[in-house]
């Protein structure tokens, strides 16, 4: 996801995506705990999502 993507959403559509994301990585993980990930490096592609978008709520957020 590009900041540029986040950007032009709203803050509800941030905090849902957000918790969505959250949910995404948490099951992940437990698979690759469970050695049924295919792919483990999504884990980090998800953890940077998740940063992207709690930065841009943050700034949202203070320009309201």
């Amino acid at each position: 996801m590009k900041s540029k993507e986040i950007r032009s959403m709203t803050i509800d559509e941030i905090e849902s995506k957000l918790t969505e994301l959250q949910d995404k990585l948490f099951k992940q993980k437990i698979q690759k705990k469970m050695g049924q990930s295919e792919n483990p490096f999504k884990i980090r592609d998800t953890r940077r999502d998740i940063a992207r978008l709690i930065t841009i709520l943050a700034e949202k957020r203070k320009e309201v």
